[in-house]
């Protein structure tokens, strides 16, 4: 008996000893909403200290799981993180997670850098996201208003009268920029004086922004980078309306009524997204002399993007829009544009359109496409004083097509390549003129070109991005070879490495800020280009680190990018006395080479989705080798002007509760030389000021109601833009104002509410 009791007890307490070492093997693959696999995600079981990253194809093995109920967490930059149980009592476990993007953008699918989907972390090229949400969250009411909260962009105001904007990146002007609309470059230079300004946020989905050179893939302007404006795209059936106002130091007001219709069918095959936005803005004088600082303003914009999946391989796109703006500034501006004593009165037509079809094969390994767009502007302008026949038209329209054929080699050397090629045209003409003061742009300008791109996944750490683009320009006799290269190092799963090299040119053309005439010294500034001006070109190079980690509760990073760009025969404008009228007369010339070089830092923090920050800022030097006459009467200089060497933003985020959220932003701008030119009242002489620093801070207060009868959402919102009133206060006085001496924050202390309703 006591054997048998012996015996019992040893089976017992060995099949214990089993039982408690049974393990599980858990294994399975991680993907986002539309499938696609999730590379070096985190799955953790923290009671364990378990813990693995899934692979490049979003497989994913936890080893030596005791059997038992435990919490796996699983989480990944730019996603929320997912907590699920698991019950591990079998040998072998599959279980797979579908992580949902979160507010934070760093591993998005982006476009831009490559001309193929590409996860942020994973492009060989830096993208960076300007999305809805920051529009929201900074009352970002226009693309102008938003793009300043990017790290290395700085959005800038060059008239007194008529506002007229540019968007300087990497320390260069505007037309060193390449904008696309749905990453076609039909946004034309006339639109790039008041476009950016025109486009309301209630049109966009994101902003992919490229800095440093992408012109393999896009042409000739992307020297400073790229800004790819998406337009929404129809996902699901919803609408939203929306009103803002807001009191421009206590005195002006500026009202925003936007609507958004989205409608997909139940196959989920065909859908479209309606935006339409008004805007009425009375006029704004900051200095009480009865002339406007801010002009008034009147824009209707509508438009609307649609797909149609005309097979499970084919892909059909269309979208258009038009914008109609009136603008006028000055004084007397209840009467006619030339019964002023001063005016700039701007009226605009624009229509813009595009397609996109595309076909993928079944194996998913060759797709192409075919394109098109195309822009018309009709434009009226005034520029006058004391009520002079200055009425000036407009017309200028564009076209751009072409064709782009992609192929992924699996296998490519051991690694895998995607292949890019195509060719495409672009064209464009312009007519500006203004018969009074002599002054015609009639200008066609096409250019043609061929690229081949490859997107070489040399190994799992190692990507290689090299291409080559033809191109053919009908103001340059030869050929123009445009290369690129660009190289992604992945140190580990949170440190990426990328260097890139891309050369650029510009052809000898009117630019947009040559379709702009300022008030100077009781005359105009009428700018003309040299008969003899030959293209510019230029050499950029980039280098940055970017770190980013997720745990359980945190997400935070930063990056620091260095850039500099050589431009050889730099297009510069000088100033060559006064015409017969008394008219300044400005130069676009061929200078020497110049030199823009800067280091631009970016940090972001993110707590359970509960506060977050943002933030950048950028140091720069640009100088020409040689001084630049910007005065008749004085020395000439080497640096840059209206090119501040500091600018930098911030958006820190409270989300107490899902239906409470407080932000606080801003923007800095650091001291830069500005002209003020002889005749203004008060400056005898032509003199080089330098401005005072702004730091322009915001706060923005929302809180969203559920109305439960109608299972509908209503956000209030209140809140106040640049509180403490940073703005220039030495503005000219007067009809013979120097309309170009305008500097700093694009606004006084402004207080805004405002209301949205719909499914948001």
């Amino acid at each position: 008996m006591k054997t048998k009791v012996t015996l019992l007890t040893f089976i017992f307490a060995t099949a214990a000893l089993v039982a408690t070492a049974q393990t599980t093997l858990l294994k399975g693959n991680i993907i986002d909403k539309n499938g696609e696999a999730v590379e070096s995600a985190t799955i953790m079981i923290p009671k364990l200290a378990l813990k693995t990253k899934a692979d490049s194809t979003g497989y994913y093995e936890l080893k030596n799981i005791p059997y038992g109920t435990h919490q796996l967490v699983v989480s990944y930059i730019g996603f929320n993180t997912r907590h699920l149980q698991v019950k591990a009592n079998i040998e072998s476990l599959i279980v797979d997670v579908e992580l949902t993007s979160s507010i934070n953008t760093l591993n998005s699918v982006v476009v831009t850098g490559t001309r193929t989907n590409r996860r942020r972390l994973e492009s060989p090229v830096a993208v960076n996201i300007l999305d809805s949400r920051t529009f929201n969250i900074t009352q970002s009411n226009t693309l102008a208003d938003g793009l300043c909260f990017q790290p290395g962009l700085r959005m800038e105001t060059d008239c007194q009268t008529c506002n007229y904007s540019q968007l300087r990146m990497n320390g260069l002007g505007g037309s060193y920029s390449q904008v696309l609309i749905n990453s076609r470059p039909v946004f034309s230079s006339l639109m790039s004086l008041y476009g950016l300004e025109q486009i309301p946020a209630n049109m966009i989905d994101r902003v992919e922004i490229v800095r440093g050179g992408g012109s393999v893939l896009y042409g000739s302007s992307a020297i400073a980078g790229t800004v790819n404006i998406l337009t929404k795209e129809p996902k699901k059936s919803s609408f939203t309306l929306s009103n803002n106002s807001s009191l421009i130091a206590g005195k002006t007001w500026d009202h925003f009524f936007n609507a958004n219709l989205t409608s997909v069918n139940e196959a989920q095959n065909a859908g479209v997204s309606f935006f339409a936005s008004h805007r009425d803005r009375n006029s704004y004088d900051a200095n009480g002399d009865g002339f406007s600082e801010m002009p008034m303003l009147k824009n209707n914009s509508f438009g609307f993007n649609s797909f149609f999946k005309l097979t499970p391989q084919d892909k059909l796109e269309i979208n258009g829009w038009s914008i109609y703006e009136e603008r006028k500034g000055g004084n007397k501006l209840d009467l006619q544009a030339d019964k002023a004593d001063q005016s700039e009165y701007r009226l605009h037509n624009i229509l813009v359109g595009g397609f996109n079809y595309e076909h993928q094969s079944k194996d998913k390994k060759s797709s192409f496409s075919v394109y098109g767009s195309a822009q018309n502007t009709k434009r009226t302008h005034y520029t006058g004083i004391d009520q002079i026949d200055a009425w000036g038209r407009t017309k200028n329209y564009s076209m751009q097509g072409g064709i782009q054929y992609n192929y992924t080699a699996s296998n490519f050397l051991g690694g895998k390549n995607t292949f890019t090629t195509g060719f495409e045209n672009q064209y464009e003409y312009t007519f500006d003129e203004i018969k009074v003061y002599e002054y015609l742009i009639d200008q066609h300008v096409n250019l043609l070109g061929a690229f081949l791109q490859s997107d070489w996944e040399v190994t799992n750490k190692f990507t290689l991005l090299s291409g080559l683009r033809l191109n053919k320009s009908n103001r340059i006799d030869k050929l123009v070879l445009t290369p690129r290269l660009s190289t992604l190092y992945k140190l580990n799963a949170e440190t990426q490495l990328r260097a890139s090299y891309a050369r650029g040119f510009k052809a000898p053309q009117a630019l947009e800020t040559d379709m702009h005439m300022a008030f100077a010294g009781g005359g105009v500034s009428v700018i003309k280009t040299d008969p003899s001006l030959k293209e510019e070109t230029s050499n950029s190079f980039n280098a940055s680190l970017d770190f980013n980690k997720a745990s359980e509760h945190f997400i935070y990073g930063f990056t620091v990018d260095g850039f500099f760009t050589r431009l050889y025969n730099t297009f510069v404008l000088e100033e060559v006395g006064e015409d017969q009228n008394g008219n300044q007369q400005l130069l676009r010339k061929n200078g020497g080479n110049s030199t823009v070089q800067g280091l631009t830092l970016e940090g972001r923090l993110n707590y359970d989705q509960k506060i977050q920050l943002e933030t950048g800022i950028t140091f720069q030097k640009s100088a020409y080798k040689e001084a630049v006459s910007w005065s008749s009467e004085l020395p000439g200089t080497k640096k840059y002007l209206r090119s501040p060497d500091l600018y930098g933003y911030y958006t820190l985020s409270f989300w107490p509760q899902n239906r409470f959220n407080a932000v606080l932003s801003g923007v800095l701008t650091g001291p830069m030389k500005v002209p003020h030119f002889a005749g203004a009242p008060g400056i005898e002489e032509d003199v080089l000021n330098t401005s005072a620093t702004f730091l322009e801070n915001n706060l923005k207060l929302s809180y969203r109601f559920t109305l439960k009868n109608i299972k509908q959402d209503l956000q209030f919102n209140i809140g106040v833009q640049n509180m403490f009133n940073q703005y220039q206060n030495d503005f000219d006085i007067g009809k013979n104002r120097d309309s170009n001496y305008i500097y700093g924050p694009g606004r006084p202390r402004t207080f805004f509410m405002g209301l949205k309703f719909g499914l948001m």
